[in-house]
């Protein structure tokens, strides 16, 4: 992307060139044909790998356009609140839909492949409505704007510019803690609340608040306090939910409470973290004069995957160790406890460890002087 120069700039064209590209893989992931089962398991990675090099090519460029549209830090703000408000709104939608869909259109690989057809095609259309009612406004003001930036250069650059370092690891250790408490969640409904619905009840619990939150205080918020700051504050009040759960850690209603509470605050951090990613794109312009916006959103997406990966794999990790074992009606004491920190502990650590670096996170403070100094480089 960062090689890319068009009339349509940078980032749009690869939305437009993937959204086509994108549709079908998902199609074509659901329609597994009818052929040895060694075969089918091979053509489901395939096609798995396939739609996540589709849409990590569409992801990268849309998340980029923030930095392209504007270089105001409260407008950034308001288009990165706005798409975590409909992201959340879309993971509903699909989540509510989609097995009601698969029956309609008749159960079994028919009903799972119509039903991936109308998720492809509207990604497809929704993909194209984004590039075409979409501009890139922001122009690097460096005198090599026009040339390629070589990838060591780039990446010698990224590993200079402190406030991208600092909000990678704040996106590493957030996704940790979220894919790690929502993978054990299974496990801790099953074995230490025995609510069959609670998975559904929590998903309602906190997406309902986040929605709230997300359309009427984030933005607000953030004109008032800065990004930064709300961000912190998000991570304050996801930390009080997670010591709310201590009250009780075998009471449904107490967990739920504390669910909502941590989903006001996950909704705070979740509407500034990709504008605070985009902030460090002219924070680098500015140090070392070079800007590659691809490179930097494409490494904190990459963040974001080890985060997940990590928080996923340590599930397995720490049950192992509290000796959980499969398929039993009642654990060990230790698996117990395994669950308790998964879902407790080890978030509460980690939302205070993002606490921390966002205290030392002082982007906000200059940005402003940042944009003046790269507007006058660019007068020059």
């Amino acid at each position: 992307m960062d090689r890319t120069h068009s009339k349509d700039g940078k980032a749009r064209p690869w939305i437009k060139w993937m959204a086509v590209p994108f549709g079908l893989s998902m199609i074509a992931l659901f329609s597994v044909p009818q052929i040895a089962q060694s075969q089918q398991l091979m053509y489901i990675s395939l096609t798995y790998v396939i739609v996540n090099v589709f849409y990590t090519a569409v992801n990268v460029p849309y998340g980029v356009l923030n930095s392209l549209i504007t270089q105001d830090q409260y407008q950034r703000s308001v288009v990165n609140i706005f798409r975590n408000l409909l992201s959340t709104v879309g993971t509903v939608l699909v989540t509510v839909l989609t097995l009601p869909l698969v029956k309609a259109f008749g159960g079994q690989q028919t009903g799972w492949r119509k039903m991936a057809i109308v998720f492809g095609v509207a990604a497809t259309a929704l993909l194209l409505i984004t590039f075409f009612t979409t501009k890139e406004r922001v122009k690097p003001v460096a005198e090599n704007a026009d040339k390629n930036v070589p990838l060591g250069v780039g990446l010698k650059a990224l590993v200079k510019n402190k406030y991208w370092l600092m909000i990678v690891a704040f996106m590493i250790i957030t996704f940790i803690s979220l894919l790690e408490a929502g993978g054990v969640t299974m496990y801790y409904q099953s074995y230490i609340l025995h609510d069959a619905s609670f998975v559904g009840k929590k998903s309602l619990f906190t997406a309902i608040p986040s929605i709230l939150i997300l359309m009427f205080v984030a933005a607000p918020m953030v004109k008032r306090l800065g990004k930064r700051k709300t961000a912190m504050i998000g991570c304050a009040i996801n930390a009080v939910g997670c010591a709310l759960m201590f009250i009780n850690l075998r009471d449904v209603t107490v967990i739920l409470g504390a669910s909502v509470v941590k989903g006001l605050g996950s909704a705070l951090v979740g509407a500034v973290m990709f504008a605070l990613l985009a902030d460090t794109i002219e924070y680098g312009e500015w140090k070392n004069g070079v800007r590659t916006e691809g490179l930097i959103y494409s490494a904190g997406s990459f963040g974001t995957k080890v985060g997940s990966g990590i928080g996923t794999a340590m599930v397995g990790w720490i049950l192992a160790i509290g000796h959980y074992q499969n398929g039993v009606a009642v654990q060990s004491a230790s698996a117990i406890n395994a669950m308790i920190v998964l879902f407790a502990v080890i978030p509460l650590i980690l939302i205070i460890i993002d606490f921390i670096i966002l205290y030392f996170f002082k982007l906000d403070n200059i940005y402003p002087q940042i944009v003046a100094d790269l507007k006058e480089r660019a007068a020059q």
